[in-house]
């Protein structure tokens, strides 16, 4: 192949795989190196770099070995060079450029037909790969969030799908389950995002993502993408329930009915795409207690209770309506959980009656021990909405002289209980964080308020954590028992790590004898 033959192959592989020439010149100069690397340095992993001349199709190599500094030795031999080695000869360099040395052109014609195959093999390789990458940024220059294509073949249970000239991959988990798609099918999805894989980037397609149901929600109503309906939010189990939260920017349009549109078409065709998912439409509200009341529909709330601590909502309801509150295997608690973005828990009256009980005695309890009063005075300033000692050290004054029960002195006094109670707590806390090993105050998942409850009960270090059992750091902490479990296995993991070192350790020993 001489050097005209070659510029018209660079011209005909340019037009038949419909990529710039500018691409199949750099393809064509990594074959030639490949080429040239195993013609000229069978065996060593030479770095060489050809540059060929696209107006006259000659070409020219280059081995190259790249400076490294002294104190660093040489990692790769064959690809680098000591910097005072050739200081001498390129008082130029410095660590970091390159030593080029011309190398004998290998000819193309004489070279025998492996070099040919070889060249061609990687050229066409390289081709294909730049091919695929272009009809990619082809592709994501469109911006399209939901595609429409044939299921051209099945790789491991994923889906691979022919979308015009691009092939994109759709996993099993991503569809919806109990869907059975087959090469040939129609499918759409959503583009979720590009992924890497053995053969290059791809795109990666979605059933399942609550985005896709959102899109095909903009697809079906005219609304949404003119601004006058807004989708706050979507929760779904695919193929199953979903729940959708919708708002109106303008008052007159209901977001419910004009989602559900005519006869429900709206939503039947969203529904029927989605392998008859059924889905609850909600009006968001600003209001989180009202929004997660709109959320578990169907269901008729009571009561609700905002913790905000905990980001959790307590919510109750009838015995009646407990089973339509939870759903089937807690789908529907589930799902609104996750559209409002609050855990929420469902208790029935007389669940939230045994808990109120329980928590009112316990503040009692500690009323009672802290300010060393009776139970009838704890019980007075339950009944006046107090809950914790802080709040009696360091409310208004007057909301305390507002409490009949008690007179000035009681209430002055109460008040001088409570802050040597908190000032008392305080020194506490701080001798017991001392005592701590600062490893344990370190731990992931520590906070300083664990820890004074740990050393209290003569829990010091990382190894006292470690070996408690859940159940009693659940009682010694209050957290639950997935937190407990997770904070002792955090303790424990010192454990293996100093039992993997001295293994190593052991087998370094051994093998030195």
């Amino acid at each position: 192949m001489n050097s005209r033959e070659m510029l018209e192959l660079v011209d005909v592989l340019a037009r038949e795989k419909n990529v710039e020439k500018n691409i199949v010149f750099g393809v064509l100069e990594i074959a030639l190196a490949s080429a040239i690397k195993r013609a000229r340095f069978p065996g060593e992993d030479a770095d060489i770099l050809v540059r060929v001349d696209q107006a006259t199709g000659e070409f020219t190599a280059v081995r190259r070995w790249i400076v490294v500094p002294d104190e660093q030795g040489l990692q790769e031999p064959d690809r680098e060079e000591m910097y005072s080695d050739i200081h001498d000869d390129y008082p130029e360099l410095e660590p970091g450029d390159y030593v080029e040395r011309p190398v004998e052109n290998v000819d193309i014609d004489s070279a025998g037909r492996r070099f040919a195959q070889d060249a061609k093999q990687v050229i066409l390789q390289r081709l294909r790969d730049a091919e695929r990458e272009q009809i990619l940024a082809e592709f994501l220059a469109k911006k399209e969030s939901i595609v429409t294509g044939t299921i051209k073949r099945m790789d491991k249970g994923d889906a691979i799908v022919e979308i015009e000239r691009l092939e994109a991959r759709l996993p099993r988990n991503q569809m919806i389950p109990r869907e059975n798609k087959r090469t040939g099918d129609r499918v759409r999805a959503y583009v979720d995002h590009v992924g890497d894989t053995p053969k290059g980037r791809t795109v990666i397609l979605s059933r399942t993502s609550p985005e896709f149901m959102k899109k095909l929600f903009e697809l079906e109503v005219p609304e949404i993408e003119e601004g006058i309906i807004e989708i706050k939010a979507v929760a779904r189990d695919p193929g199953s329930r979903a729940k959708i939260a919708v708002t109106s920017r303008d008052q007159r349009v209901d977001p419910i009915g004009t989602c559900i549109g005519m006869r429900g078409s709206r939503v039947s065709a969203v529904t029927q795409e989605l392998s008859g998912e059924r889905i609850d439409i909600v009006v968001w509200n600003a209001d989180p207690a009202q929004f997660v009341v709109g959320a578990l529909e169907p269901a008729k709330v009571r009561s609700i209770v905002m913790l905000e601590d905990t980001h959790t909502m307590e919510v109750v309801v009838d015995e009646d309506n407990l089973a339509i509150a939870i759903g089937r295997g807690g789908q529907n608690v589930r799902l609104a959980s996750e559209l409002t973005g609050w855990q929420i828990n469902i208790l029935t009256q007389a669940e939230a009656s045994e808990k109120r009980d329980q928590e009112v005695s316990k503040i009692r309890e500690d009323f009672m021990q802290s300010l060393d009063i009776d139970d009838a005075a704890a019980n007075v300033l339950i009944s006046e909405g107090f809950s914790s000692i802080e709040e009696i050290a360091y409310v208004p004054e007057k909301e305390l002289f507002a409490i009949d029960a008690f007179d000035q002195e009681t209430i002055e006094e109460l008040r001088l209980r409570a802050r040597n109670k908190l000032l008392a707590d305080a020194i506490t806390r701080e001798e017991n964080l001392r005592k701590a090993d600062p490893k344990l105050l370190e731990l992931e998942g520590m906070t300083n308020d664990l820890a004074n409850k740990l050393v209290s009960h003569g829990v010091k270090t990382l190894d006292d954590l470690g070996d408690l059992a859940t159940e009693e750091a659940v009682e010694m902490t209050g957290l639950d028992e997935a937190e407990a479990s997770k904070l002792i296995m955090n303790a424990r993991a010192h454990w293996f790590s100093e039992g993997e070192e001295a293994g190593e350790a052991a087998k370094d020993e051994s093998q030195s004898k």
